[in-house]
């Protein structure tokens, strides 16, 4: 059990630090559904970084670090496309971040394919502790949360904590959260909308881009030009989550673990003497998100602003 527990961590950090990053941008008012693209452009850069970093000798760690970092400024890069048609242009949110989501694989595929000489970013795995000193000695809670983990299990803790303290405690996230539900009112009082949904858009490639090199680099050896539609399943996450920080990450732990289930489920002996086909354990995880959303979208509590052009001429 604490085996299944250790893997589903390996589903949750990824979509609970890029379903942070969803929040971050709709908050303000600002839809992004490109979490999927940048995902994977973060993580196609990330991992490119880390394949050129491990040449060097540099600590594995370090390198790991680096490569999640290198990400995230992609992640703003290209989140800067989503913002810039979405609140300079006033182009529908939607359409934006489908041409980005629809833009980024083959942009993977053609410039790997160019430099590289084929699609797939070959990188050597060897990120995980397998136990912290003193902290992996307590029993259970050492063997469960400090054995076998990786750094990006407590980065994705660290970023929840920050998320939730930035938008709740600190003057920008009220602006934020003001932008999200009125923005002609946060504008009446000063807020300049603008700045505060670049920064908002931003911060959430930021933590995509970073979202898209952790998958990859704990779920494989190599970037193949996908993300398995983990930006969309953040969607749902965040969803679930109301808008939420401590319910998202509620929400990425029950999806996380039905997703674990789907790839360990050999390993249960309930489940595999079940003798179902693998196809069906492989798709529980998006027919729970289906009915999860089929159940609880319509109580949603969403930013009344979400998705709303503002055009301050209009106001």
């Amino acid at each position: 059990m604490i085996n299944i527990i250790q893997l589903s961590f390996v589903s949750i950090i990824p979509l609970l630090i890029v379903a942070l990053g969803g929040l971050m941008s709709e908050k303000s008012g600002v839809t992004n559904i490109a979490l999927e693209g940048i995902m994977l452009m973060g993580a196609f850069i990330g991992i490119w970084a880390i394949q050129i970093l491990e040449k060097t000798g540099m600590n594995v760690q370090l390198v790991y670090l680096l490569g999640i970092l290198i990400g995230g400024v992609v992640g703003i890069i290209f989140s800067f496309f989503h913002a810039f048609a979405s609140i300079n242009m006033k182009a529908d949110q939607i359409i934006s971040a489908t041409a980005l989501n629809l833009f980024a694989p083959a942009f993977a595929i053609f410039t790997a394919r160019s430099i590289i000489g084929g699609q797939q970013v070959q990188f050597n795995s060897v990120f995980r502790i397998n136990k912290i000193p003193l902290l992996g000695d307590i029993p259970i809670i050492g063997e469960i949360f400090f054995s076998k983990t990786y750094i990006s299990f407590y980065i994705g803790i660290l970023l929840l904590i920050i998320v939730w303290i930035f938008l709740y405690k600190t003057k920008t996230g009220l602006r934020i959260r003001a932008t999200g539900e009125n923005p002609s009112a946060a504008d009446s009082l000063g807020v300049n909308i603008y700045k505060i949904r670049y920064f908002s858009v931003l911060s959430s490639g930021f933590l995509a881009g970073m979202g898209g090199v952790i998958f990859v680099a704990t779920t494989s050896s190599r970037f193949d030009a996908t993300v398995a539609g983990f930006g969309f399943l953040s969607l749902a996450v965040l969803i679930f989550g109301n808008w939420q920080p401590g319910r998202i990450l509620f929400a990425a732990v029950f999806f996380g673990f039905f997703r674990t289930i789907s790839s360990a489920y050999s390993s249960i002996p309930f489940l595999s003497n079940l003798k179902l086909p693998r196809e069906v354990y492989q798709m529980l995880p998006y027919i729970i998100t289906l009915i999860v959303l089929a159940f609880f979208s319509k109580s949603s509590r969403a930013p009344k602003a979400i998705g709303e052009v503002y055009d301050q001429g209009k106001r």
